[in-house]
């Protein structure tokens, strides 16, 4: 796999048009971004509403039915199940521009574009199979933001058909919109995603049903962990049943995984006081911690150890960005920071993390400016 920083100044790699087929949060991100970046978008969708509020938002312009245009690339921001007749029909039609699709699924979209009778090898020369790990909670147009891909992983999948002009270009929409590009094989990043992204999103959804019928009561006592878990669990139900119906295969693989885990853990739980019984909920916690800490740190770099401090605000406007201000000024750089509540107090509680020498410094700093700091 290689990987390439993201681009951080204004110049252009891609000259345009680019014309983007399918106007949901993905698509109108895409064009938000190359329309900061002054490259003239196109906009296509089966939906008129969507593409109105995409070209409201300043997305790009509507394409006219009858419009004769030469696009230098079209991107293919349709749902999973229809990508691969999107983009065969986009390269029928636009015989000179490189045509990529940022679905989430790699392998069933090449494979279905590789059985198509009617494109040629010249045809799929043209294609670059990528996927931008990007995205949020809520859906359409109205959710678009310019700046989604900055710093967010995006992924290019070229087949041996792909020409190096396509992969080029494909590279430029990504570097252009802020990412951080890798590269690896349809099959490479299906199994990947399917242990990233897609077994989280079940795992997130399983718990959260098991909140349905829970006491408003029981659910008062929800912290931040409870939120952290279930976040995702927010995501839209009919793009999830697209993705994980064609990953099936990967991510089944990886549920037995977690099905031998949690039988283990039934075993464990159902006998607490049997010989090693503590011994093994103390290696499942382990291996926990193990994983949790090989995913990677700010900017991507190999995770490490930071420390971390809790402060307490009051729940009035500007506390917060006062508290990040004062830090600033001490010259203070955050790691990482995450927001709480306090049951049934007006406070909030702002959890920061700073590398473990600085943390002292912090907390004298706060200390003595009128923070109520949690050690």
């Amino acid at each position: 796999m290689t990987e390439q920083p993201a681009n951080n100044n204004h110049a252009t790699h891609l000259a345009g048009p680019v014309l983007v087929l399918g106007t949901g949060l993905l698509g109108a991100s895409i064009g938000l971004g190359l329309r900061a970046r002054g490259i003239e978008v196109l906009l296509s969708d089966p939906s008129p509403s969507a593409e109105a509020v995409a070209q409201d938002i300043g997305a790009g312009r509507i394409l006219a039915p009858d419009e004769d245009t030469a696009p230098q690339l079209v991107v293919v921001a349709s749902p999973p199940d229809v990508t691969a007749r999107v983009v065969s029909a986009a390269l029928r039609r636009y015989p000179d521009a490189v045509v990529v699709d940022i679905a989430s699924v790699k392998v069933s979209v090449l494979a279905e574009l590789r059985q198509d009778q009617a494109l040629t090898d010249e045809d799929l020369a043209r294609y670059v199979g990528t996927h931008p790990m990007a995205g949020r909670e809520k859906s359409g147009p109205v959710a678009a933001r310019g700046e989604l891909f900055t710093s967010m992983p995006w992924v290019l999948c070229p087949s041996e058909f792909a020409a190096p002009a396509a992969v080029k270009t494909a590279r430029e929409l990504a570097i252009d919109l802020g990412a951080v590009v890798s590269e690896m094989s349809a099959e490479e990043h299906d199994a990947s995603v399917a242990l990233i992204s897609h077994l989280p999103q079940v795992m997130s959804s399983l718990l959260a049903s098991r909140l349905q019928d829970t006491p408003a009561h029981a659910l008062a006592l929800s912290g931040q962990g409870l939120r952290d878990v279930t976040r995702i669990a927010a995501s839209d139900p009919s793009l999830w049943v697209q993705i994980l119906g064609a990953n099936a295969p990967r991510l089944v693989r990886h549920l037995h995984g977690v099905r031998e885990d949690l039988n283990r853990l039934i075993n464990t739980l159902e006998h607490p006081e049997a010989d090693g019984a503590r011994l093994d909920l103390a290696q499942l916690i382990s291996e926990g911690n193990a994983g949790q800490a090989r995913i990677p740190g700010k900017h991507g770099a190999p995770p490490q150890s930071y420390a971390w401090l809790t402060v307490l605000v009051d729940d009035r406007p500007g506390q917060i960005a006062r508290l990040l201000t004062e830090i600033g000024e001490e010259g203070i750089n955050l790691e990482d920071l995450r927001l709480d509540h306090s049951a049934g107090q007006d406070v909030g509680m702002v959890e920061i993390s700073v590398l473990p020498g600085r943390r002292q410094q912090l907390v004298d700093y706060l200390s003595t400016h009128g923070w109520k700091v949690l050690q």
